[in-house]
């Protein structure tokens, strides 16, 4: 069980430093405007608006993995079962007070 939430906080911070690096790579809206006019972008390796549908669907897989890993972490980590058992509170009413140490 260890292993498997280490993996997915794994996957996790993978997932969430590739996203920064795509949103980062990403061009604005503004950009597109510019390469309808023939800014240059016409002859890239993804075309005109090519690279712009391929980062922005990669963006989406990759939040949506982030997504999942966040929902599985969460639940895990709520199903396990407590060792301590209950609020401080509760936990403090339970067990005797410790002795004072005797004075010299």
């Amino acid at each position: 069980m260890n292993v498997f939430m280490n993996l997915l906080v794994g996957i996790q911070m993978l997932a969430a430093l590739a996203m920064i690096g795509l949103i980062l790579i990403q061009h604005g809206k503004g950009a597109d405007m510019g390469a309808a006019f023939g800014s240059g972008s016409a002859g890239s390796l993804f075309g005109a608006s090519g690279s712009a549908n391929f980062l922005s669907r990669t963006t989406a897989v990759l939040a949506a993995v982030f997504f999942g890993c966040t929902l599985a972490l969460a639940y895990l980590s709520h199903s396990r079962p407590s060792t301590g058992g209950g609020s401080l509170l509760e936990r403090s009413a339970t067990q005797p007070a410790p002795a004072a140490p005797a004075a010299p």
